[in-house]
């Protein structure tokens, strides 16, 4: 099998970047990129530490991240299963990509820069919910912001109200298949509905 070894040979396949792809890119905040990352509800984010890379699904009933300013966004970090993948990688390596996906939307905005982790009281304070509120908050720096070109999306027919899980192991399987039955199993997912609500914010 061949392999790629320079960025050359890379761009001798494709071509140049048309003039759009480029031009939409923003330093910052625009009246457009704000508005539409305000709508997405759930955002894929992307981090690097010393172990390699990892992509971490975020979601909320609203916003998924909160404006601080032009340049500044906030994004909580609700429950989840304490493993801390993302917020470990940011402490060693601030780097963040973050994807903002909008039902029936096959455009997606993505966001590149650095984050921070804090845990100030009251930043975390404008987040409670039912009186609870995130441990930390993941505060990020944007770098560039920018639309995705809208072909995945569309080829994937990512919204097209298909259900294709019928046939797909459950998370309860596969707990039981890693751990040779010792958790996980029907009972695991029988009960995480409810587990879930109740420890979901």
């Amino acid at each position: 099998m061949n392999y790629l070894t320079s960025i050359e040979a890379l761009e001798a396949l494709y071509g140049k970047a048309g003039a759009p792809s480029l031009r939409k890119v923003a330093s910052q905040l625009t009246p457009e990129y704000r508005r539409w990352i305000g709508a997405s509800r759930f955002c894929v984010v992307s981090t690097i530490g010393p172990e390699g890379a990892d992509g971490s699904p975020r979601g909320d009933d609203g916003p998924v991240v909160t404006e601080l300013d032009e340049n500044t966004l906030a994004l909580p970090d609700w429950r989840g299963n304490n493993r801390l993948d993302t917020l470990r990688n940011i402490l060693r390596d601030p780097r963040i990509a973050l994807m903002f996906m909008i039902p029936g939307s096959h455009n997606v905005v993505r966001v590149n820069g650095e984050a921070r982790v804090s845990d100030d009281a009251a930043l975390r304070a404008r987040f409670e919910k039912d009186g609870r509120q995130p441990a930390t908050v993941i505060v990020i720096k944007i770098h560039e912001v920018y639309f995705q070109c809208a072909r995945a999306m569309a080829r994937a027919r990512i919204w097209s109200g298909e259900d294709e899980s019928a046939d797909l192991p459950t998370a309860g399987e596969i707990l039981a298949a890693m751990t040779d039955g010792e958790e996980g199993g029907a009972s695991y997912d029988s009960t995480w509905d409810a587990r879930a609500a109740r420890t979901m914010w």
